[in-house]
């Protein structure tokens, strides 16, 4: 049996990767203000919840930061 696979090649623009950057960097000051805003409510239920959930979404977009700041660092260098 003969099959054939056929691959597909995504080029990312520099344009794209800024403004995913700029996404993550944002969202990122969202949650960490959203965080510390809320943590003087924390006697609900469902606000302690959040803030025991918010490190799910906030320690990946803390790795893209480093990641940015590293290579923005980089191609200054």
């Amino acid at each position: 049996m003969i099959s054939t696979v056929t691959t597909t090649t995504t080029t990312v623009t520099t344009a794209e990767v800024m403004t995913f950057s700029l996404i993550a960097v944002v969202s990122l000051i969202v949650f960490l203000a959203l965080k510390e805003i809320l943590s003087s409510e924390a006697g609900n239920k469902s606000v302690k919840s959040f803030l025991k959930g918010a490190n799910v979404a906030i320690i990946p977009l803390l790795l893209v930061f480093a990641s940015i700041v590293g290579f923005k660092v980089l191609t200054i260098i």
